[in-house]
């Protein structure tokens, strides 16, 4: 082989660090990388899944934009996979494929009632307020208690964003539509629901003390969360960042 075609579908951070590796990777054949993605700009999730109180993260951008900015990687946007090209043009074309997708929508939530108004899933609500350009400018928040289901770090940004000051957003890159979309808000209560207890929330303790601190907000747990079975037990022994987050969660009783 005398030069290999490769067309990346995606332009995320698994989709562009995949190039990035691929061309800095020993190899005695050249090789030309096209990268493709639905959204007219890359990024992917930084861009459009990050709070926009997270500047940090956001700013994974600098380091995916140097990898675009070589020039070796050629990128075009607004186009549809299965649509505008199909695995059959691809194959036409190049080598190979890498299919760099991400995960774009909300899993299925199995639950009576998932179909009924005001159940959302939290992409939406995300795409929402982080501008993208899918979704429209305005959002239903006309409720005063938001339950949001689920323990992970998306769950803790979606609380933080329901909870936060609107103000407070102000020094971030919150798009303008978005800070009067909160600002008239009549949220007062967000309650997270976990399946599992304190040793199998899947936040980060660094998530978790973020969203204590926001200010007005008032901490509340039960109890009855923190009587540990046998699985639950040996995680906290076993894993250094399960054990930090149980010690942080039981500062709040």
């Amino acid at each position: 082989m005398s030069k290999l075609r490769l067309a990346v579908i995606g332009a995320g951070p698994a989709g562009i660090y995949a190039s990035d590796l691929i061309l800095k990777a020993e190899r005695d054949f050249d090789v030309s990388i096209d990268l493709f993605d639905l959204l007219p700009a890359p990024y992917g999730l930084v861009r459009y899944g990050v709070a926009p109180d997270h500047p940090r993260i956001k700013g994974i951008i600098r380091a995916l934009y140097e990898v675009l900015d070589r020039g070796d990687i050629r990128f075009f946007g607004n186009v549809r996979y299965g649509h505008d090209i199909t695995l059959d043009d691809l194959k036409s074309h190049y080598n190979a494929v890498i299919f760099a997708t991400g995960a774009i929508k909300d899993a299925p939530l199995a639950i009576p009632g998932v179909d009924l108004d005001g159940c959302y899933g939290a992409a939406d609500f995300v795409n929402w307020y982080d501008s993208h350009p899918d979704v429209g400018l305005t959002w239903p928040l006309d409720a005063k208690q938001i339950a949001v289901i689920g323990n992970g770090n998306v769950a803790l940004d979606v609380a933080r964003m329901l909870a936060k000051l609107p103000d407070d957003l102000l020094p971030t890159d919150i798009p303008d539509h978005v800070h009067k979309g909160l600002s008239s808000s009549p949220v007062t209560d967000v309650h997270v629901f976990g399946r599992r207890g304190p040793a199998q929330v899947k936040f980060s303790p660094l998530e978790l003390r973020e969203a204590l601190h926001v200010e007005g907000v008032q901490s509340i747990v039960y109890d009855e969360d923190f009587q540990y079975d046998e699985g639950s037990l040996a995680a906290i022994e076993s894993n250094n960042q399960v054990r930090v987050m149980v010690k942080t969660l039981e500062t709040l009783r």
